[in-house]
C-alpha cells in the first residue's frame, strides 16, 4: 500500500509516538485535504490542537472495536499489538492495518533497502553498516526503529545510495523485497506483545522467510538461526570458520587475519559480533569489506549501550539501560570480565527465565549484584545461594539511587558501576532512555550528553 492509496478513504492513525507523527507529517506533506482521525492520549491531544488543522479529528482515548471498524484503514503504531483486543476484532471485521513501515516499503519500492533485526544487537549492526558505508563515500540513509521512522524520510532528494534500516519485531512483518535482510540473533523478548515465544521468533524471521530477501546475512553463532533451513536462499554467514568472526584477539574474514580486536574503540565480544554482522552485509552488497573493516575504528558507540560515561574516584560509571533480558545482561558483564563490577539489574517482570544469568554468575561472579524494579525480589531469590557460595554482595533495593550509592560503596575506590538492567524499564520510568538519564545524573554526570545517537537520517 502506498500513501497515495489512502486517497479518499477514510483514515487513522492508532498512536501518537514518533510513528504517529511521522505518519501524519507523511499525509499532509503527500495528501494536505485528506481527512485523518487520531486516537492518542491526553497530552498528545493538546500538542495536536495546537495545529489548527480542519481536516484533523482528535479523540483524546483508546479506541474499541466500534470505534476502530468505522474506518477503512488504520495506521497502527508499532506497540500496539495486532495479536490483543481490539485489534483483532477490528480485523476481522474488515478494517485493513498499515504502519509506516509498511507505508515507506510501498512508496519506495526501488530503494536499495538493508534490514536489520534481532533480539539484540540490532541498533548497533544497522549503526555500523551505516558508518561504514558512509566512510567509503557511500550517500546512506539510517533509519527505523533506531530512532528515526522511515516515514520522516520519505521525500529525500537526491534519494540515498542505500538504506539503512533497523526492524524490531514488530515491524519484520512490513519489510518488503529487501536487498539484504540480516538477524543477529534470537531469544524470547517482547512475549507480552506477540503472546507466546514461537509466536516472537515467527515474527522475527519473517524478514528472512516471507519478505524475500535477495541476501540474508545470519549468525552462525546462535543456535536457533544455525538450524534455519531456507531451501534456495542466498545466505552469508558470520561467527562462523568461513566468514567474519573473532579469533582471540583478532578479527578474522575466513583465513584472512584483518586486524587486532585492540584497534577498535568498543569492548565486549557481542559487539565483535555486530560489527562482524556488519562487514558480512557489505559482503552481501558486493562491497570490499576487508579494505572498509578500517573504518570501524571511528565508530561511535550508541548510547545506552554499554556507554561509558567516565570514572571518578577509580570508579567507571557504565550505562547499558537498553539491556531488557537476561541474556543481555550477562553480554555486558561479560565485557568487563576482567574488571571488579557491581551490576544493578531488575525492572518491569515479563516472566523470562534468569537461569542463564544465574548459570554465569556463577563461574564468573562479581563484586556485588544489587537488583531493583518488579522483578528484583525475584532475581535476588534466585541468585540468593550463589551469593553465599560464590562471596559476592547480593542486595535488593527500590530505587535506582540507592543502587547507584550501593554500588560505589561495595566497590570502594575502583571498579565499574554497571546499569544492565535485563528488564524493561516501566512503569518506573517512561523507557529506558529516562532510565539511562537518570543514571547519568545519579552518576555525576549531564544526562543531556548520552542522548544522541550518532549517524540518524542522511548523510
Amino acid at each position: 500500500m502506498k500513501i497515495s492509496d489512502l486517497e479518499g478513504k477514510r483514515v487513522a492513525i492508532w498512536g501518537y509516538g514518533l510513528e504517529g507523527r511521522a505518519a501524519l507529517a507523511a499525509l499532509r506533506q503527500n495528501l494536505p485535504r485528506q481527512r485523518v482521525t487520531i486516537f492518542c492520549n491526553r497530552a498528545e491531544a493538546e500538542d495536536l490542537e495546537f495545529m489548527d488543522d480542519p481536516d484533523l479529528d482528535i479523540v483524546a482515548s483508546e479506541p474499541d472495536v466500534e470505534a476502530l471498524s468505522a474506518f477503512e484503514v488504520v495506521i497502527k503504531s508499532p506497540g500496539i499489538s495486532p495479536y490483543k483486543t481490539p485489534a483483532v476484532e477490528a480485523r476481522d471485521s474488515g478494517v485493513q492495518f498499515t504502519s509506516g513501515t509498511a507505508l515507506w516499503f510501498g512508496d519506495h519500492p526501488e530503494a536499495l533497502s538493508i534490514c536489520v533485526t534481532g533480539t539484540k544487537g540490532k541498533s548497533t549492526t544497522s549503526a555500523m553498516v551505516a558508518h561504514l558505508l558512509r566512510q567509503a563515500g557511500h550517500r546512506t540513509a539510517l533509519a527505523g526503529n533506531i530512532g528515526m521512522p522511515l516515514l520522516d524520510l520519505n521525500d529525500v532528494d537526491p534519494p540515498p545510495d542505500y538504506w539503512v534500516m533497523e526492524l524490531s519485531s514488530y515491524q519484520t512483518r512490513d519489510a518488503v523485497l529487501p536487498d539484504v535482510a540480516a538477524v543477529t540473533n534470537l531469544f524470547p523478548e517482547h512475549l507480552d506483545w506477540h503472546g507466546s515465544e514461537e509466536r516472537y521468533f515467527a515474527d522475527k524471521l519473517a524478514l528472512v522467510r516471507e519478505a524475500m530477501p535477495e541476501r540474508i546475512v545470519l549468525n552462525a553463532a546462535d543456535d536457533r538461526l544455525a538450524d534455519l533451513r531456507l531451501p534456495g536462499a542466498d545466505v552469508r554467514w558470520y561467527s562462523g570458520v568461513d566468514g567474519w568472526r573473532q579469533k582471540g584477539i583478532e578479527l578474522w574474514r575466513a583465513d584472512q587475519r584483518v586486524m587486532d580486536i585492540g584497534e577498535l574503540p568498543f569492548s565486549g565480544e557481542h559487539n565483535i559480533r555486530n560489527l562482524c554482522a556488519a562487514l558480512t552485509i557489505l559482503d552481501a552488497l558486493e562491497l570490499d569489506s576487508v579494505e572498509m573493516a578500517g573504518f570501524a575504528r571511528s565508530f561511535r558507540t550508541l548510547p545506552h549501550r554499554l556507554q561509558s560515561f567516565g570514572s571518578k574516584e577509580g570508579i567507571e560509571y557504565v550505562n547499558d539501560s537498553i539491556s531488557t533480558t537476561p541474556h543481555a545482561s550477562v553480554a555486558a558483564m561479560k565485557a568487563y570480565a576482567h574488571r571488579r563490577v557491581a551490576i544493578i539489574v531488575g525492572g518491569f517482570d515479563r516472566g523470562l527465565d534468569w537461569s542463564v544469568f544465574e548459570e554465569y554468575v556463577a563461574r564468573h561472579p562479581p563484586v556485588a549484584i544489587i537488583t531493583q524494579g518488579q522483578n528484583g525480589p525475584k532475581i535476588a531469590r534466585q541468585v540468593g545461594g550463589l551469593a553465599r557460595k560464590a562471596a559476592f554482595e547480593l542486595r535488593e533495593v527500590g530505587e535506582l539511587e540507592e543502587a547507584v550509592r550501593l554500588g560505589e560503596r561495595f566497590l570502594g575506590h575502583g571498579g565499574v558501576v554497571l546499569l544492565s538492567p535485563g528488564a524493561p524499564s516501566f512503569p518506573r520510568y517512561k523507557n529506558y532512555i529516562d532510565r539511562g538519564r537518570h543514571f547519568a545524573s545519579l552518576a555525576g554526570y549531564d544526562p543531556r550528553i548520552i542522548t544522541d545517537i550518532p549517524g540518524l537520517g542522511v548523510a
